[in-house]
């Protein structure tokens, strides 16, 4: 891969946190887990020059892509692909894509991941697996426990709305040019929810906004929690052996999701 990215005299742009893998043996590690994930569609992000892109290919599911440089869509469209020209934190297709089961595969910019995980939370259902590389600091906020450091709003986001798995880890030296942190690909399967994910979200924010306030009082003064409701939420905590001065990062991903009966509709917290 690196000898293709030189013989194409390809030049790297800093500002769209180009960094290409290049190691076998993690593209051996991804895409062997993304061909034991069903799906009906393939959709990768920032393709770049094929180090996954090819294996895809011969996954034998059909496979389009989703990239911001204009000089790699103009190359996999003289190859015959698919893509779609565009920055995956604004493109409106998400949901256009008809496909009952959608994989998402990606060597992810670092700078868009987080914020890609978080909007996928709420995304289209049949976008129901992804296998996505992050920093690893990132990577271990995503799957940290509730009461470490780690832990937060993409924790409990995550964690609500996926299965999550490690796949692989990597190094700078697998990756041209090399970064100068380690990363770690994570595998994502969507759960079956039935609560509103913008209203998690947007208590969340409030919540981690003052994560050294009790939570309590926190979701009280911002409106969140009516004044009446707030000592069955405090008996509550108790039950759950957690007190009433429990802080956001006391409260495990599925404490999180008995929290929202507690609190107010979420029309009124928007307007």
């Amino acid at each position: 891969m690196r000898a293709r990215l030189e013989s194409e005299d390809f030049y790297f742009k800093r500002a769209l946190g180009q960094n290409f893998l290049i190691s076998d043996f993690v593209i051996e590690r991804i895409l062997e887990r993304a061909g034991q994930v069903h799906s009906d569609l393939i959709l990768e992000i920032g393709p770049g020059l094929g180090a996954l892109t090819e294996g895809l290919q011969k996954l034998g599911r059909p496979l389009e892509l989703l990239e911001l440089d204009q000089r790699i869509c103009e190359y996999w469209r003289q190859k015959g692909l698919n893509v779609h020209e565009g920055d995956a934190l604004r493109w409106k297709g998400w949901e256009a894509l008809t496909p009952a089961s959608v994989l998402l595969v990606s060597n992810l910019p670092y700078q868009i991941s987080a914020s890609l995980v978080v909007d996928q939370c709420a995304g289209p259902k049949n976008l129901n697996s992804m296998i996505l590389m992050f920093q690893k600091e990132v990577a271990q906020r995503i799957q940290a426990a509730a009461g470490s450091k780690e832990y937060g709003l993409l924790s409990v986001m995550a964690q609500t709305h996926f299965q999550i798995q490690k796949v692989v880890d990597a190094g700078p030296r697998d990756f041209y040019p090399a970064p100068k942190v380690a990363s770690r690909v994570l595998e994502f399967h969507r759960k079956d929810i039935n609560f509103e994910s913008d209203k998690l979200l947007q208590v969340l924010k409030t919540a981690f906004g003052q994560r050294r306030k009790k939570l309590s009082s926190t979701l009280e003064k911002s409106g969140w929690l009516d004044s009446a409701k707030k000592p069955e939420m405090q008996t509550w905590l108790a039950v759950e052996g957690l007190g009433d001065g429990a802080r956001p990062e006391h409260l495990a991903p599925n404490q999180w999701l008995q929290l929202l009966d507690f609190t107010g509709g979420l029309a009124g917290k928007l307007a």
